[in-house]
């Protein structure tokens, strides 16, 4: 009898970031990516949101690898906090691998982790699986899709992908490798849902190339590009428009800084060595002969653009005369951050550009038409959409039926779901954990709903900590009752407010069960507050026994 085949995304099934997949033959399984996620506006004080990997760690043993399909922060960014919990060996191409160094490096892991280089068209075998990189066409240069070859079949993870016939680096999307595994077979394709709601084909990346030509011609002093720090296919055309209008190229930004330095090592940027300038020595060129590259498209309160648009960068100043394009859109959520970000740049008189305005970016994803095209190349007979909000897993399934794909063998599910595939089928297995592990400072997972619930009551209506000083024999209260408040209302103003408050306090303490004073103080001031001000603070008696 075969063992079972079980496919698990972990993140990424209704969300955009943190993608995770699991693909698990008997007592052997490999994971394919393992991403972050921007938290949402909800998570109040979360740095990052990284995938649930309790269910890997019942038998961490069964995990053999972990394939990375190409460098961006929601495909990479998990791995610091993983790679502690499963020291495995990890899998990616060049590009990736120098992007994830420099990640692990800065992380203290490095020396502590295996890590291995494959090459599209190169097979690599562990255990029963046997994985074919195949390259696609993304955002960001030497990315790739696999084709896992199980005992059941061959299951097909596209990674983030577009069919994009003009890239910067003139690499296409290997659609004879596609046109291969659909004439072998493919049991299972996992296709990258994100522009699902986007009609047509997504455009290419040459339009980025000429919308910075014109802007660059037109621009009189310094252009500022801020773009994801792993876009080294962005910077690579912010370099050649550089040397087309003979300007210098100074990149900010820590995370910038340290992956041109790696892609230039590995050849995946190409550019000569006097174009770049270093931000001190900038200052004695022409604005007009400078063109500053750094981070910041999500308003990230630590990037370099932002702290340029509050006036806080100490080698970078906007001024009249500056040009800053935006060359990314906002993920999910980060979208009221990026708006005060560009009114302040608008504030300080620099010309902003950003994708509502001019095409100075275009997506990375597929988009309807290349959606079908994939499908249309690799015939699967199970299909599973991934990497995408829940509304665009709905409508990829619904573009893999109108191709024939039968409505019982296309798998939409979230975080956790397994599909379990036999010699008998596909179905829908039990239910793992598939939920936010949220990263807080230096805590890891230590961060639950319960403490979001309390900082979102404590951002709504503040808090009121009572503390009084009882006779520990008598139960007579001595000293107090003292209310502090804290964003609940200025204590100055509500003097008459906190008097009768602390009244109310005096009669429970005077009348409550010694056992449950700090309860029955809590209950009563709640209502007293709540009825006197419609506003509901957290409340902390604090009762001392002396």
């Amino acid at each position: 009898m075969s063992e079972v085949l079980r496919i698990i995304p972990l993140g990424g099934a209704g969300e955009i970031g943190k993608n995770m997949t699991v693909v698990e033959y008997g007592a052997h399984a490999l994971v394919i990516d393992c991403g972050l996620m921007f938290p949402e506006s909800d998570m109040l004080g979360i740095d990052l949101v990284i995938p649930d990997i309790s269910y890997l760690m019942e038998a961490p043993e069964r995990v053999k690898a972990i394939f990375l399909t190409h460098g961006h922060e929601d495909h990479i960014g998990g791995l610091p906090y993983i790679v502690p919990q499963l020291p495995v060996p990890l899998y990616a191409t060049r590009l990736t691998r120098g992007l994830i160094e420099v990640k692990l490096r800065e992380a203290g892991l490095l020396s502590q982790t295996q890590l291995h280089t494959i090459t599209p068209g190169q097979p690599v075998a562990i255990g029963p699986f046997v994985v074919h990189p195949f390259h696609v066409c993304h955002s960001i240069p030497d990315s790739v899709g696999l084709g896992v070859e199980t005992p059941l079949g061959l299951v097909i993870h596209t990674g983030d992908f577009k069919f994009d016939y003009t890239p910067v680096d003139g690499r296409l999307t290997d659609f004879g490798a596609l046109a291969d595994f659909g004439r072998k077979g493919v049991l299972a394709l996992l296709s990258d849902s994100t522009n699902a709601e986007q009609p047509g084909y997504t455009p290419s990346e040459r339009v980025v190339s000429q919308e910075f030509a014109r802007v660059f011609e037109q621009a009189p002093g310094r252009v500022i590009v801020s773009t994801f720090a792993s876009n080294i296919s962005r910077i690579q055309q912010v370099i050649e428009c550089a040397i087309r209008y003979q300007r210098r190229v100074a990149v900010v930004g820590r995370s910038m800084v340290e992956n041109v330095r790696m892609a230039r090592s590995l050849g995946f940027l190409s550019a000569p060595d006097g174009l770049f300038v270093r931000p001190e020595e900038m200052e004695r060129l022409p604005p007009a002969e400078v063109v500053i590259v750094c981070t910041g498209t999500q308003g990230e309160p630590t990037s370099a653009l932002v702290r340029m648009a509050n006036q806080e960068h100490r080698q970078v100043s906007i001024q009249p005369g500056d040009t800053v394009i935006l060359s990314a859109t906002p993920i999910p959520g980060n979208e009221e951050l990026v708006h005060r970000t560009l009114d302040n740049l608008f504030k300080l008189g620099a010309k902003v550009y950003y994708p509502r305005l001019r095409p100075v970016h275009v997506s990375g994803h597929a988009s309807q038409e290349e959606q079908k095209m994939m499908l249309s190349l690799t015939r699967p007979r199970y299909f599973i959409p991934i990497s995408g909000e829940y509304r665009h897993l709905v409508l990829h399934g619904e573009l893999a039926k109108e191709l024939g794909i039968p409505d019982e063998h296309v798998f939409v599910v979230r975080n956790g779901q397994v599909i379990e595939i036999d010699t008998q089928g596909a179905r829908l297995g039990e239910r793992v954990a598939g939920g936010h592990v949220l990263v807080d400072g230096a805590g890891v997972g230590d961060v639950g709903e319960v403490v979001l619930r309390d900082r979102q009551m404590l951002s709504r209506d503040g808090f009121v900590v009572v503390v009084l000083a009882r006779d520990a024999e008598t139960g007579e209260v001595v000293e107090g009752p003292e209310l502090v408040s804290r964003g609940f209302v200025f204590m100055r103003d509500a003097e008459a407010l906190m008097e009768e408050a602390k009244d109310v306090v005096l009669k429970v303490a005077r009348s409550g069960h010694r056992d449950t004073l700090s309860t029955s103080i809590h209950d009563r001031l709640a209502e007293f507050l709540y009825a006197r001000t419609r506003r509901r603070p957290m409340i902390f008696p604090v009762v001392l026994d002396v």
